[in-house]
């Protein structure tokens, strides 16, 4: 995580494309926090080829990573967008997320995009959170 100002909290993950597209994996803005894309990139690496089911398992644990991160959990997210490449894996990806937010039941829009930054991402997920605790966010740790 880096600084911003003391009402804006950035957290980058060190993926390949930040510095070059200049973002953030996630924004905190007080008790709002906002996940940019997260796919199965490992160490700059597409995982889990050919398995959106898996593909969408990691993507989520890159946005609890994020999360985390800014003093949020999966148990805050309010929205969710998933991009899937192919529609037969709709229903796989579905159940991973469900699996995640079975009792959270955030808003929850999957769209067929025609393709991803690289050809081996099947999936690509977004989170919206609003950080339920009223304790302000300490962002020092």
């Amino acid at each position: 995580m880096t600084g911003g100002s003391p009402l804006r909290w950035l957290y980058r993950s060190g993926g390949p494309w930040e510095d070059a597209f200049g973002y953030s994996r996630a924004i905190r803005t007080g008790d709002r926090i906002i996940v940019s894309g997260c796919t199965a990139l490992v160490d700059g690496e597409v995982v889990c080829k050919g398995d959106a089911g898996g593909q969408m398992r990691l993507a989520l644990d890159n946005v609890l990573e994020a999360l985390t991160a800014l003093g949020g959990t999966l148990g805050d997210v309010i929205r969710t967008r998933i991009y899937v490449v192919n529609r037969a894996d709709f229903d796989a990806v579905g159940r991973v997320h469900g699996e995640r937010f079975g009792d959270v039941h955030p808003a929850a829009t999957m769209i067929l995009a025609s393709g991803l930054l690289d050809e081996e991402m099947l999936v690509e997920v977004e989170a919206e959170a609003r950080v339920r605790s009223a304790k302000p966010y300490d962002h020092r740790g």
